[in-house]
This record gives structure tokens, C-alpha cells and sequence, in this order.
């Protein structure tokens, strides 16, 4: 059973001490201020999620989500508040920002804000404009009063909500002469995103603005910008959102080619097995994201649970990913466990794009079972099946796991045909 967190402890005592449940079951909807949540913990702490996965338990055992109504005030219903996002196979194009620029560079884009400058300077908005673009707008601001309708994931009726001046926020806004593009910005892969954080500014300069409303949704992810530019086909109808169009951009000045790979698989050492689980983390993408988000600061586990896509389980899973890597460490501080990244990890990090990649490879190779999955490969011409792979890694020392432990090695065999996999694909980046 996966641990509670803070906020689920907190939100668990608000929905007995208020009887939260029987009030939506019989009025649809309940209305909580924000200094009722104030006095189990603070309120903007407990009701920005993000994502769906973020959510407290209680909410997504009865399928609600909340949302602001005004500076002071939310509302929880069962309302469809998430978005899902695919990345789709679309033509990659390559950006950089002018030759002058010298206070960005492309291997230090570890923070959101960093990413979005840098896609600006690069013209990325002037290509979704199709036209001059300019930052003009960015922070909090007051969302104006405004109604509009949000559906009901039960009934697939739509709820009216009323808006009185809630706080909204615009990771970037770039005017152009003839559109206004909004920018919600996350430096790592997502699987949804909240709708409300472009609703919200989307109402907001739509009432102030002639001009054309372009919500933006940007992830910058393992050297890599994904746009995904959307419209509101009704602008009272919260889920009336559609996708247009997606892009992509590549910030990679080098291709990693077969032959890089293969050079670092030669000159590869492998090292005696840490202490450490072997790795139950199938999205290799994610590891690098997680390095990343460590990049600038060091994070909670909790934190780290709370603000970016993962549940409890996922935050031990690459977390722990990582330190078998040997790129982060775990420590626990006075009331809670911290990560950070090790001086090998940080170094990487700082790397350029290819040795950034190739010093990856490196680290998965200096462990036996991924050394030798990968020279299977070069000897078949292709990635050896999850049972190949077990029988594999049955004849290798693995730290607890013992040869007859069936189970968990075809569970580990899962993660290893994902990153063997992850390594081919860096020739397609």
C-alpha cells in the first residue's frame, strides 16, 4: 500500500471534519475557503495539482478535482479538469537562439523559465504566430470575473462555475500584430496537463484583447521543446479545448551516430554491483528528467511527489534508478528525505548535448547486464526479447535477486529492454 502524504493525511481530515463527500452527493459540489484548508496545512500547498496523478488520494478514489473560484475561495467537484497529452511522431526541426546570445546556453536549460527564453530567442513563437512575435506579459495576475461550464465525469453533463477575480498565471505571453500566444511551460514529459492554467489566462485576455487568444502548452524534455497549440472552440466551455497542431524541436547540435554508441560500449568498464536494487523504471526519458529537475536544487521526495508526475511509487522507482546510476544521493534531513545529484551527475549534466548522451550510455554499460544485452544486440541486429533478456540476467550477479526469483526478474527485464532501447534511439534524436 503506498505511503500517504502530507496532503493526503490533511485533505482526509478536511473531507471527515466537513463532510465533504455527502455534500457533493447531494448538491454536486462543496465550496471550501482557503483559510478552512489553512488549518490543517497551507492552502497553496494543498490545491494546486498539476497533474491527475498528483491529486490526494481521497480525490481520485472519488474521481473530484478542485478548483479556484476566486483568491480565496475553491470549489471540489467531479469535474474533467485534466487533459491528456501524446507526443506524437512529428518532423523534428533544430533552433538555436542568435550567435551573440551568450547569457543562455543549450546545455543549461534546467528550469522552466531558462527553456522558454530560450525557445522565444530561438523564434519559436514567431513560427506559431507566423509572424513577429513579443514577450510582453508574465507572472501572476488576477483572472477577472467570468462564468463558464466544466464537465461532470459521471453525469457528462457540464457544471456552471462562476469566477470572481481567482489568481492566474502566464509562464510567458508573446503579442504579435495579430495574435496573443499564452505559454504554460514544464521542464520534463507529461502525461496530462490541468486545463486551468490555460483556461483561466485564455478568459482573461480574451475580455481585454481584439486580437486572436493562442494557448500554448510547452514541455522541454531531454533536449528536446514539444508545442502543443491548442484552441477553445467555445469560450464559456472549459473542456471545449482542441489540439491543433504539435511541433517539435531539437536543440542538439551533434547527431550521436551507431558508431558513437559502439565506442562507448568498447571502452566501457564494468563495475561490481552496488547495494542497491537493480532498477524497476521503464522510461529512461524520465531519469534524465529527474536529473534535470535536480539540477538547480536539491529536492524532497515528497516534493518531488507533489509538484511533477509522479506518484509515490514512480518518485522511489527512478529515484532509485538514479542512485544505482550512481547520479544522485539520498539523504534524510531532520523530517524528511532529500535528493540531489552527485558530482558525477552534475558533471553530466553540464555536458553538451552528445557527450551529455553518450556519458548516459557510459553509466547504464558499466553495469554487467546492460553491457551484455546491449552486445547481444550488436551481434543479432536487433534488441534481444524480455525472455532473452531474463536469461541473461540470470547468469549475472544482480543485488537481491537470486536466479529462481522468476517474478522479479521478468519485471527487471522490462525496465532493461526499455533503456537498451532508449540507447539505440539517441541515432534518431
Amino acid at each position: 500500500m503506498t505511503a500517504l502524504t502530507k496532503n493526503d493525511k490533511a485533505w482526509q481530515e478536511l473531507f471527515d471534519k466537513y463532510r465533504i463527500l455527502e455534500a457533493i452527493q447531494y448538491s454536486g459540489r462543496f465550496e471550501i475557503e482557503a483559510g478552512t484548508i489553512n488549518t490543517v496545512r497551507e492552502a497553496r500547498l494543498m490545491a494546486k495539482f498539476d497533474h491527475f496523478v498528483n491529486l490526494p488520494q481521497i480525490f481520485k478514489e472519488n474521481r473530484l478535482t478542485i478548483l479556484p473560484v476566486s483568491r480565496s475561495k475553491y470549489v471540489i467537484g467531479k469535474f474533467e479538469s485534466y487533459l491528456s497529452v501524446t507526443y506524437d511522431d512529428v518532423a523534428t526541426g533544430m533552433i538555436s537562439p542568435p550567435r551573440f546570445i551568450e547569457s543562455i546556453t543549450y546545455n543549461n536549460l534546467y528550469s522552466e523559465s531558462l527553456a522558454l527564453h530560450y525557445a522565444y530567442l530561438a523564434g519559436i513563437m514567431d513560427d506559431i504566430a507566423g509572424e513577429p512575435t513579443y514577450l510582453t506579459v508574465s507572472g501572476r495576475m488576477s483572472s477577472n470575473k467570468f462564468d463558464f461550464k466544466v464537465r461532470n465525469v459521471e453525469t457528462r453533463q457540464f457544471d456552471p462555475i462562476r469566477v470572481d477575480n481567482s489568481q492566474c498565471e502566464i509562464d510567458g505571453g508573446y503579442e504579435s500584430k495579430n495574435s496573443f500566444i499564452i505559454v504554460e511551460a514544464k521542464n520534463y514529459t507529461v502525461e496530462d496537463f490541468l486545463i486551468r492554467q490555460l483556461y483561466y489566462p485564455y478568459r482573461l485576455w480574451d475580455g481585454k484583447l481584439k486580437k486572436t487568444i493562442i494557448p500554448v502548452f510547452m514541455t522541454y524534455s531531454n533536449d528536446c521543446f514539444s508545442f502543443f497549440i491548442f484552441c477553445f472552440d467555445r469560450n464559456d466551455e472549459y473542456n471545449s479545448i482542441k489540439l491543433v497542431k504539435q511541433l517539435k524541436y531539437a536543440v542538439a547540435p551533434d547527431k550521436i551516430e551507431l558508431r558513437d554508441i559502439i565506442s562507448v560500449f568498447h571502452n566501457a568498464k564494468i563495475k561490481a554491483e552496488p547495494a542497491i536494487p537493480f532498477p524497476q523504471a521503464d522510461r529512461f526519458e524520465r531519469v534524465i528528467d529527474l536529473l534535470g529537475l535536480l539540477y538547480g536544487n536539491e529536492l524532497t521526495k515528497n516534493f518531488i511527489t507533489q509538484n511533477y508526475q509522479f506518484d509515490a511509487r514512480q518518485t522511489d522507482y527512478y529515484t532509485n534508478a538514479a542512485i544505482y546510476l550512481g547520479l544522485i544521493r539520498k539523504y534524510r534531513g531532520a523530517t524528511e528525505i532529500f535528493y540531489s545529484l552527485t558530482d558525477q551527475g552534475r558533471r553530466i549534466m553540464g555536458l553538451d548535448f552528445k557527450n551529455k548522451y553518450l556519458s548516459l550510455v557510459n553509466c547504464l554499460l558499466e553495469h554487467e547486464v546492460f553491457y551484455k544485452v546491449l552486445g547481444r544486440y550488436f551481434v543479432v541486429s536487433s534488441i534481444p526479447d524480455k525472455q532473452d533478456i531474463a536469461d541473461i540476467m540470470r547468469s549475472s550477479y544482480i543485488y537481491g535477486v537470486s536466479a529462481d526469483s522468476h517474478h522479479t526478474i521478468e519485471r527487471r527485464a522490462q525496465t532493461v529492454l526499455s533503456w537498451i532501447a532508449w540507447i539505440i534511439g539517441l541515432q534518431n534524436v
